[in-house]
């Protein structure tokens, strides 16, 4: 098979982090059938249509007919960012790894003081302003929310909603859009290396929907 010929599944991590944060759920994901990479982007440097707009050119690059989609976090918002803005897009499944959709609390606590401002950066600046769709033509769009309380979320905003995965609120990660949604006893940082995560983001990514019958993994 010639590489243009691939159906690829491209993860794309969150805030402060690199593409190699997700090399579990690649690696997982590979084991489960699926040809996957991660892509990494300045998550502080650019907000996130300018980040939209440089996925949107890296996923051309690829010349796949298909391509997956696997978010974590704020990089689950610049994917949808993208598809906004680029419906040409080849098509493919959206999994959506505990993004703050709605908004950040804990975000809004740290940004209060100046130095959490500098280390948010410009990365989720805009998350209050964009316009939630409601609908992504040919797009199946699963959400999975942590439900887990533990994280740094809880240092910055110790009055974080529950139930929460440790940084992001179950009720943040409403995703309008989304044709199934899943939550998992997991911290929003335990995502990334959960195999209960990458069984459940197969299953959507293969079936377009969640196994919820699926016992413990």
């Amino acid at each position: 098979m010639k590489p243009g010929d691939r159906e690829l599944t491209v993860l794309v991590h969150g805030l402060w982090m690199h593409g190699v944060v997700m090399h579990l759920q690649r690696r997982y994901l590979q084991q489960a059938g699926f040809d996957a990479v991660s892509y990494s982007y300045p998550s502080t440097r650019l907000n996130v249509t300018e980040n939209a707009d440089r996925l949107s050119r890296f996923v051309r690059t690829l010349g796949a007919p298909v391509v997956h989609w696997v978010g974590h976090s704020l990089g689950g918002i610049i994917i949808l960012r993208m598809l906004e803005r680029d419906a040409a897009l080849p098509p493919g499944r959206v999994v959506l790894l505990g993004p703050p959709y709605t908004g950040t609390h804990a975000g809004k606590s740290l940004g209060r003081f100046h130095w959490g401002k500098r280390m948010l950066g410009r990365g989720i600046g805009e998350l209050a302003e964009l316009k939630k769709h409601a609908l992504f033509d040919g797009r199946d769009i699963g959400v999975v929310a942590g439900n887990y309380p533990f994280g740094l979320g809880r240092i910055f905003a110790w009055n974080l909603p529950m139930p929460n995965d440790g940084a992001v609120t179950v009720a943040e990660t409403q995703v309008a859009a989304a044709c199934d949604r899943i939550e998992l006893p997991v911290t929003h940082t335990g995502m990334l290396f959960s195999r209960r995560v990458s069984f459940q983001t197969a299953a959507f990514l293969r079936d377009g929907r969640f196994d919820h019958g699926a016992k413990a993994r």
